[in-house]
């Protein structure tokens, strides 16, 4: 059996990531500094190692002491507006935090490393659907941050054997079961729900793109898809493959307006959105091509919509009471 040591494993995506891969039939470890992570969201039985990723001494000690065979790599600072204002804390926290595993990896002679990157190094792309192959062109600094994660793990697998695969996220949503929901600010679905629960209309940002209703479109993954890809990353690495990217999302763009539309069918009321201006830098439309990981990694997303937004609502609800 191997094991695996998920750092920020107390959060919303690494729970879910923890979960799954205990069904796989691994062992898992979780490596939190709890700055957002909630502990109750680890399952009982789990080690917790409580430590920023930006500790040495910590990092390498733990993956010594629980003899890790690979790191699903999940810590960092994500909200891409938020970077642009306080960029180097995103540095700090993602390109030094993953420098530091790095070493802590290398020293430890652990080989295999599933990275948690980001659509977001695309930035704007030519066309989409968006193919792994486009240029990489951020347009913040928290998607320069996942650029360069990919470079040092690229780069370490020339230098020192890593097997490294990055799974490149588009917008996740959902809940595997209530206790677990995201409680982000950041991501489109809760912030519906948190307007709501305020007694405010939720905003749509721009009413007026090249699209068919006139907002952003983008590709919605169901975070329990999301994780099934993780488990299956991780199992590529320990056949020992270099170096591979792919894209996680369900291969189909779902705008704005028609998100809102299926929260109103499924919380059964109209949310009665307000059209704002546009947010600067956000593309019209972003969706991604996912032939690579069905094809390489024998992953698909299997969740609608309705799944996601009804999940989501579900957890919403639990953790309001």
């Amino acid at each position: 059996m191997t094991t695996w040591l998920v750092t920020g494993g107390a959060g919303y995506i690494g729970s879910h990531v923890v979960r799954v891969l205990q069904a796989s039939g691994r062992g898992v470890v979780v490596l939190d500094d709890f700055s957002a992570g909630i502990e109750s969201k680890v399952p009982d039985g789990v080690p917790i190692v409580r430590a920023s990723v930006l500790d040495r001494v910590a990092v390498e000690q733990a993956l010594r002491d629980h003899q890790i065979d690979g790191v699903i790599h999940l810590a960092a600072k994500k909200a891409a507006g938020e970077s642009v204002d306080i960029p180097l804390e995103y540095y700090r926290e993602n390109v030094v935090g993953m420098l530091t595993l790095l070493e802590a990896m290398q020293a430890a002679d652990v080989k295999a490393l599933v990275y948690s990157s980001s659509a977001a190094v695309y930035g704007t792309p030519m066309s989409n659907p968006i193919s792994e192959d486009f240029p990489m062109q951020p347009e913040s600094p928290y998607g320069e941050t996942k650029v360069a994660g990919e470079w040092m793990a690229r780069d370490c697998g020339v230098a020192n054997g890593l097997s490294w695969i990055a799974l490149r996220y588009f917008n996740v949503a959902g809940a595997a079961s209530d206790d677990l929901g995201d409680p982000s600010v950041n991501n489109l679905v809760p912030m519906v729900f948190r307007a709501l629960s305020n007694g405010e209309r939720p905003q749509v940002f721009g009413d007026d793109y090249p699209t068919p209703d006139g907002s952003c479109i983008r590709d919605y993954i169901h975070v329990a898809d999301l994780a099934e890809a993780h488990v299956a990353a991780a199992a590529r690495c320990e056949t020992g493959v270099r170096a591979e990217a792919f894209n996680v999302g369900r291969g189909e763009g779902t705008s704005v307006l028609e998100v809102m539309n299926m929260v109103s069918e499924v919380i059964g009321t109209d949310v009665n959105a307000e059209i704002v201006g546009r947010r600067a830098g956000d593309p019209p439309a972003s969706y991604a091509a996912t032939a690579a990981i069905e094809s390489e990694l024998g992953w698909q997303a299997s969740r609608d919509l309705r799944a996601m937004v009804s999940s989501a609502w579900s957890a919403w609800q639990s953790n309001e009471r």
